[in-house]
């Protein structure tokens, strides 16, 4: 059993470890390059009531802290994703609660030049089995608004089970948007995630 964290999980190329305030500049060139292919996902704040200030976003280092003080409190675990050794996404693991529930919710994005080559799914396999080994968490689930086909083939492909419509749920690009909730439990996968994973991708061909 891996250790809670902080815990680096790994599957050949693909790798989750935590985030740290020295990937700044990494973070920040991956996200600069990929500004448009992440926009229509992205969460946003919600206007304030009338009277209000607009509160202002994060800087890099604000929202390292936060993540690192959630992540030592057992609430949250905030990994960046690697391939190949270099910096191409973010995969948090947010929301656990203990009690009757023993439950959290997984939000990720990627770089666009990787997309569609396994390292999310694997990522999030990887995520999903540390959470129900390591942690000791029950259920897991992803909410992926309708229209975001990459990320809804991501749970198709690990097989997670669609449960429903959560209608205006979260404020992304500037509006309350719907979402869908795919989940999984741990009785799902008794072999683990990323081992059935591996077992419905298509053999490759030997040279």
């Amino acid at each position: 059993m891996n250790a809670p964290w902080p815990v680096v999980l790994r599957d050949g190329d693909t790798a989750l470890r935590p985030i740290r305030l020295r990937d700044q500049r990494a973070w920040r060139e991956v996200n600069r390059r990929n500004r448009d292919w992440l926009r229509p996902w992205e969460a946003t704040i919600p206007p304030p009531p009338p009277g209000a200030l607009q509160p202002a976003r994060p800087t890099y280092r604000q929202m390292v802290r936060h993540l690192r003080r959630e992540a030592h409190a057992g609430r949250m675990l905030p990994f960046v994703v690697e391939h190949r050794g270099a910096l191409v996404g973010q995969l948090t693991v947010a929301g656990i609660t203990w009690g009757s529930m023993c439950s959290a919710h997984i939000g990720y994005w990627v770089d666009e030049a990787v997309a569609g080559r396994g390292v999310i799914p694997t990522a999030v396999a990887l995520a999903v089995d540390h959470c129900f080994r390591g942690v000791g968490l029950h259920r897991i689930e992803v909410c992926i608004r309708p229209e975001n086909g990459p990320s809804r083939r991501v749970v198709e492909k690990l097989g997670f089970r669609e449960e429903g419509l959560r209608p205006r749920y979260l404020h992304i690009d500037g509006g309350w948007r719907d979402h869908m909730v795919f989940a999984l439990t741990v009785e799902e996968v008794p072999e683990g995630l990323l081992h059935r994973y591996r077992r419905s991708r298509p053999a490759t061909p030997r040279n």
